[in-house]
């Protein structure tokens, strides 16, 4: 046939609708063998070229790769995927992007979909409940990012380090009477590797501890200043950024704008808007460009599993 062919003359020779031959292109497990054989036959036969956005949906070669992340709405996962994007669109990869929100279950399904649609490899933010063995089974062509395990490779935070750096620069301004205000040590890496290193950071140095622990939303931190604030307090050290904020509000609110706070994730805004705030960098940016790197080193067949630490970058 001389014309390009669309999606509708495939669905007119084959004798069915658009959005059957949509499925056939997507993989979809529900339509019929029979169907499907007919709608491939007639593809082939005619030698039609999907769109971009169909082989976009179908992965195999078109060089697409998943990417899993956590929450949708955090501006440091977020950091970490503006620069894994940027270095995937470098070398021709599309990326199809899906949210867990933190849910064993949900992380589980999206890997499937991403299976079944044959994207290259996956690159999946972790969480305290990730299941690695199901993503041992992309038999290395997938990374994960914000956490340390041996079943695939991984880039970790340095989740000790960016609450020393915090410290060590509030004992530089002579501040000693600091509280801290984190997440559940359930969560492992931002809960409770954090915590132990505002713990034993105040053992090494003789200094009280005041302490609690919340959820990872600003509601949270609010709650728990008025548990941790005493008129002796100088600073108060968050585990993240959004702690961060809901500790601000409080302070705030209680005139006490005297006390220094400190987050995780290097917010530039947050330490604009609040100069009394300051934020470590884990190296969110750099975290993910080296994902990317990772991941695609892997599908090329060129490394074997690594493991790697991002360091901080001080205040």
């Amino acid at each position: 046939m001389s014309k390009k062919l669309t999606i509708l003359d495939i669905a007119r020779l084959s004798g069915v609708g658009k959005s059957t031959v949509s499925r056939v292109l997507t993989n979809d497990p529900k339509v019929k063998p029979e169907t499907r054989a007919k709608v491939e036959q007639v593809i082939e036969e005619s030698g039609y070229v999907p769109s971009k956005s169909a082989q976009s949906m179908r992965g195999g070669s078109q060089k697409v790769v998943g990417v899993i992340i956590s929450r949708l709405d955090s501006p440091s996962e977020n950091k970490a995927v503006s620069s894994m994007l940027t270095t995937l669109y470098d070398v021709g990869y599309d990326v199809v992007i899906m949210e867990s929100q933190f849910d064993k279950e949900k992380t589980n399904a999206h890997l499937d979909v991403l299976k079944k649609r044959n994207v290259d490899g996956v690159i999946v933010f972790g969480f305290s409940e990730l299941d690695l063995t199901k993503l041992a089974s992309w038999h290395n062509h997938s990374v994960v990012i914000a956490m340390d395990t041996d079943q695939v490779s991984s880039i970790n935070y340095d989740n000790t380090q960016v609450i020393v750096k915090a410290l060590d620069f509030l004992e530089q301004k002579k501040l000693n009477h600091i509280a801290f205000i984190g997440v559940d040590p359930s969560d492992k890496t931002t809960g409770k590797l954090r915590l132990d290193a505002y713990l034993e950071w105040c053992q090494s140095r003789s200094i009280p501890t005041q302490y609690r622990t919340g959820q990872l939303n600003y509601d949270s931190a609010y709650q728990l200043v008025d548990q941790v604030l005493t008129k002796q307090t100088q600073a108060i050290v968050c585990a993240s950024d959004t702690l961060a904020l809901g500790v601000i509000k409080r302070l705030q609110e209680l005139g006490r704008e005297d006390v220094v706070v400190t987050g995780v994730g290097g917010n530039e805004l947050l330490s604009f808007l609040f100069p009394q705030v300051f934020s470590i960098d884990p190296g969110y940016a750099s975290a993910g460009e080296k994902a990317a790197n990772l991941l695609i080193s892997h599908i090329n067949g060129e490394s074997e599993q690594v493991h790697l630490m991002q360091s901080p970058i001080s205040i």
